[in-house]
């Protein structure tokens, strides 16, 4: 049973794999999605808008493992669960937040302002409930040029609807060097998952966590504004994997005798 578990698993990696690989290849990319640039570095000229409204070199600030979120603070839908998210995975992790790791979140929005990005770092702060230097998780907001530098480089794509903009969420881990080494997407974390990617992140690798398999196996609906299972793609996935299964079965089942 184990090893069919891990069967299951490894294909569905091997999955998301090559729809990622096909993704940054010859295929389009999604109109509204997070196409992940693992081994990218982030332009040098990339400026961002702190809560005193002071413009900083967003690459100066990353001098530890960092996870980059970009949301927009006005947004209606999934932003609040996402940062909600994070504050939870702050306050169950023994991670030391400011030390081990530093977080970033960015509004995409240019006309968000240093006020409100300031007031909803005060609110989400106010959701950890431990000692952690404030900061380790700094709000940021940014122009459109230096908006649109950040959102493809680490290939955050989005779609404006009306006052508001459709959009995923993930946590985006750049390494001190400001190489892109994981994607945590969704709007919830686990401990374990910070963990390695901050642990990894520090030690400059990259790679797929399980939230790719999350990512691969939920797909986000623009019009409820949240991820749902997508039972398509899974069920054509396991299928596949059957008749493979099936196929290797018929293949290498060794002929019996026949006996005179």
């Amino acid at each position: 049973m184990k090893n069919i578990l891990h069967w299951v698993i490894a294909l569905l990696v091997s999955a998301a794999a090559l729809e990622q690989s096909a993704a940054q290849g010859y295929a389009p990319e999604p109109e509204i999605g997070i196409v992940e640039r693992l081994d990218t570095y982030l332009p040098d000229d990339i400026y961002i808008i702190n809560t005193r409204g002071e413009r900083e070199n967003m690459l100066s600030l990353i001098d530890k493992p960092t996870a980059i979120a970009i949301v927009y603070y006005r947004c209606p839908g999934i932003c609040s669960p996402f940062m909600t998210s994070v504050a939870e995975v702050i306050q169950n992790s023994n991670l030391v937040l400011g030390q081990d790791f530093q977080i970033l979140n960015i509004s995409f929005d240019p006309t968000e302002g240093s006020t409100l990005a300031l007031s909803n770092q005060n609110s989400y702060h106010m959701l950890i409930n431990k000692e952690f230097d404030p900061e380790g998780w700094r709000f940021f907001t940014t122009d459109s040029l230096n908006s649109r530098k950040l959102t493809n480089a680490v290939g955050f794509n989005y779609k404006r609807q009306g006052l508001d903009f459709m959009h995923t969420s993930a946590l985006i881990f750049v390494s001190e060097e400001g190489k892109i080494t994981r994607y945590l997407h969704g709007t919830y974390f686990l401990p374990m998952d910070l963990r390695l990617a901050v642990v990894e992140t520090a030690q400059g690798k990259s790679g797929p966590s399980m939230s790719r398999i999350l990512a691969f196996c939920y797909s986000y609906d623009p019009q409820g504004q949240a991820y749902v299972f997508n039972v398509t793609r899974v069920a054509g996935t396991l299928i596949l994997f059957m008749a493979l299964v099936v196929f290797l079965v018929l293949v290498l089942k060794p002929k019996r005798k026949s006996t005179i």
